[in-house]
C-alpha cells in the first residue's frame, strides 16, 4: 500500500488540468480515482502471487513480508482479491467509456494488461528490466493524459507535459522499491533495471529521476502555457534531500522501505501542489 500515492497523484493532476481546460465533472472525477486505484491494488496482489509462484519472495528478502510467500494468505485467496480488484476497474471503466468514449477501452485495457504482465505471465517483463519504462508509461503519461481526456474528451501537449514529471516520480518508487530488493531479486533471477544497473548507478538513477521531475514542473510555463503558479510544486523539494541520501547511503531493509513510502509521499505533495499550480493557472 506504500505505492498507493502513484494511483492517486497522476489523477490529480490530469483532472485539475481538465478543469482549467474545459470544466471539472465529479462523477468522471471519482470514477478515474476509484478506476485507479483498483488497477494498482490488482496490479500489486498480481505481482504478490506471481513472485511467489516464481520463488522471488525469499526469507531473506528486505522489505515487508508479502501474503502469498510469508503464507498469511493462501495463494487461491490472493488469485481471487486480484481479480476481484480488476474487476471493480473494468466495472468503473465501463462507465468512462460510456461517459467520454471507445478510447477508455485501450487505455484501460493495456493498463490491466501491463499490470498483470508486470511479474505475470510467461516472459514477465519486470523480470528483464522493462518495470521503470512501463511504470513511467502507465502511471505518468496514461494515467495523466487519460485523467485529463476523461474530462475534455481532448488531448493536449500540456498534458503530456504535466504528465512527464508525474511519470518520472512514479519509476522513481519502483527503482528504490529494486534497490533494495536488488541482491535477493539477482539470487532468483530477477534481472530488474536495478540489478542490471548495480547499486551505484541504481541509486543516481533515482536521484536523478526526483530531480528530472522538479526541474521539469514549469515546463509549460516556460514555454508559454500555464502560469509561473506551476512552481508551487517546488515547495516539496525541502522532502527530497533527505530520501536522495537514505537511498544513496543506507542499505538496511528498515531505511529503505522507509525510503520507499516517502518516495510515495513526495509524488502525492508534489501532485496536489502541482495540480495547484495548474488551478491557480486559470
Amino acid at each position: 500500500m506504500r505505492t498507493l500515492p502513484a494511483s492517486v497523484a497522476p489523477v490529480l493532476v490530469g483532472t485539475s488540468l481538465g478543469a482549467v481546460d474545459a470544466h471539472f465533472r465529479p462523477l468522471v472525477f471519482a470514477a478515474a480515482l476509484v478506476g485507479a486505484i483498483f488497477i494498482q491494488v490488482g496490479t500489486n496482489l498480481s505481482n504478490d502471487y506471481s513472485d511467489a509462484r516464481r520463488g522471488a519472495d525469499t526469507e531473506d528478502r528486505l522489505g515487508p513480508v508479502r501474503v502469498t510467500a510469508g503464507g498469511l494468505v493462501p495463494p487461491r485467496q490472493v488469485l481471487f482479491a486480484t481479480w476481484i480488484s480488476f474487476g471493480v476497474a473494468v466495472a468503473v471503466g465501463i462507465y468512462l467509456v460510456v461517459v467520454a468514449g471507445w478510447e477508455l477501452l485501450l487505455v484501460g485495457g493495456a493498463s490491466i494488461l501491463a499490470g498483470v504482465l508486470y511479474t505475470g505471465g510467461p516472459r514477465p517483463y519486470g523480470y528483464e528490466g522493462l518495470g521503470e519504462l512501463f511504470v513511467f508509461l502507465f502511471f505518468g503519461l496514461v494515467a495523466v493524459t487519460g485523467s485529463y481526456f476523461v474530462q475534455t474528451k481532448d488531448l493536449t501537449w500540456e498534458a503530456f507535459a504535466l504528465a512527464v514529471p508525474v511519470g518520472l516520480l512514479a519509476t522513481a518508487i519502483l527503482v528504490v522499491n529494486n534497490v533494495r530488493d536488488l541482491e535477493t531479486d539477482r539470487r532468483a533471477g530477477k534481472r530488474t533495471l536495478a540489478v542490471k544497473l548495480g547499486p551505484m548507478r541504481a541509486r543516481r538513477l533515482y536521484a536523478a529521476l526526483v530531480l528530472c521531475a522538479f526541474a521539469l514542473a514549469p515546463l509549460p510555463w516556460a514555454l508559454g502555457s500555464l502560469s509561473g503558479w506551476l512552481l508551487l510544486s517546488w515547495a516539496a523539494l525541502p522532502l527530497v534531500p533527505p530520501l536522495v541520501r537514505t537511498v544513496a547511503q543506507r542499505t538496511d531493509g528498515p531505511a529503505l522501505n522507509a525510503a520507499l513510502a516517502r518516495t510515495g509521499l513526495l509524488q502525492l505533495a508534489f501532485c496536489v501542489l502541482l495540480s495547484a499550480g495548474v488551478l491557480l493557472s486559470d
